[in-house]
């Protein structure tokens, strides 16, 4: 038979993280290409035991369903971190947690977004928000990034010219780039947005690491009635429990809450009991130091050897986070390095998915969380036998 599938699957764009599960998979491969934290630093122990006394103290209700917005403790203890850490006088009834910061791009697309709605986002962006809101069929506007954040001449424009739903950045330590908005230009951006009715959506997944562990102005921040956070438990405890969160005023938070019910009805009430009772029992702020050490190592020998190997190609030298772009030599295409890279044991992600508006063929990105230092000083090698012989 024919299936006769919405025209908003059909329109989505190609996804390529099949093919960077088919490559993750082989364990000869030293792969910069996912997008992992280390494994190595998960404290599984500590969140075994604070499984174990969740189920020795009260495990039927954790067992229970629960409501749409989420564990009121967790969404207290976030709402007090906000506080603590930057300043933002956030309450639980502005949190609502989520399956992963993933879902939030969904479900704010979902509530904000008809068929021909303009969406800003940067160029490059990150791939899941283009996926995400593919499917309901927006018309991307993008604003190119510098080293200092989003072009403002081009923001204004694309502010001016018709109206933009929202606007999604990742300002600190971006992806693909691993680039941090400026002071300045984040100032610069709240100017061009107050007094006008687009959101601005702050993706702040990497913001708890900084290398040099200071907290950096959010836009929630500058425009408390007009931009949202989402957030993330993945980058500094487990990927696998799935816990995010989205931070938003309660006008916001009411339709979200309502597509979320309809999504899933709740996130798992057994990893939010388990992830309360961890960060209520460890000390999260050391654990983070830990993290950010080992990736500010990383970061710094995958950058170095960038210069000592492959002085050619110029790269981003991030503040924090996860990721860096290095730019390929001219006439060199992406998917070629990708492809050869596969071939000869090491793999970096082309650029391509980026960009919703096409380009991206000259740059590809790397992930220096997820693989220790032998490992990137090998696969770094191997890169740089992959350029030269490509080029």
């Amino acid at each position: 038979m024919t299936f006769s599938f919405a025209r908003r699957i059909q329109h989505a764009p190609a996804s390529f993280l099949g093919e960077l599960f088919r490559v993750s998979a082989d364990p000869s491969i030293i792969s910069f290409a996912g997008g992992l934290p280390s494994s190595a630093l998960i404290d599984a122990e500590g969140l075994s035991d604070a499984a174990r006394d969740v189920f020795a103290t009260d495990p039927r209700t954790a067992l229970q369903y629960s409501t749409t917005d989420g564990y009121l403790p967790l969404r207290e203890y976030i709402a007090a971190r906000y506080r603590r850490r930057l300043g933002v006088p956030a309450t639980a009834g502005e949190i609502q947690i989520t399956n992963g910061s993933q879902q939030c791009l969904d479900l704010f697309a979902k509530i904000f977004l008809n068929a021909g709605d303009r969406v800003g986002v940067e160029r490059p962006g990150y791939l899941g928000a283009i996926e995400a809101f593919s499917l309901y069929e927006p018309v991307f506007e993008t604003v190119r990034l510098d080293s200092e954040g989003p072009d403002p001449g081009a923001f204004e424009k694309m502010l001016m010219e018709r109206p933009v739903k929202f606007f999604y950045g990742i300002p600190n330590s971006q992806n693909p780039s691993g680039c941090t908005y400026s002071p300045g230009r984040r100032r610069e951006i709240e100017g061009i947005l107050d007094g006008t009715d687009t959101v601005f959506y702050e993706d702040d997944a990497f913001g708890e690491l900084f290398f040099d562990g200071k907290a950096r102005l959010p836009l929630k921040r500058l425009l408390p009635g007009q931009a949202v956070i989402s957030g993330s438990f993945s980058k500094i405890t487990a990927p696998g429990m799935r816990i995010g969160w989205m931070y938003a005023p309660q006008e916001i938070l009411t339709a979200f809450n309502t597509a979320k019910q309809a999504a899933d009805l709740h996130s798992n009430f057994l990893c939010q009991q388990i992830l309360h009772r961890y960060l209520t029992t460890h000390d999260l702020d050391a654990h983070i130091q830990k993290i950010v050490a080992v990736y500010g190592r990383q970061c710094r020998l995958m950058c170095d050897l960038f210069d000592d190997l492959m002085p050619s190609l110029s790269h981003t030298t991030p503040e924090g986070g996860m990721f860096l772009t290095a730019t390929l030599p001219a006439g060199l295409h992406a998917m070629k390095v990708f492809e050869e890279g596969v071939r000869q044991k090491v793999a970096v992600l082309p650029g391509m998915p980026f960009f919703v508006d096409g380009g991206g063929t000259g740059m590809i990105r790397l992930n220096f969380s997820n693989a220790d230092e032998e490992k990137i000083s090998e696969g770094m090698h191997r890169l740089a036998g992959v350029i030269k012989r490509l080029s």
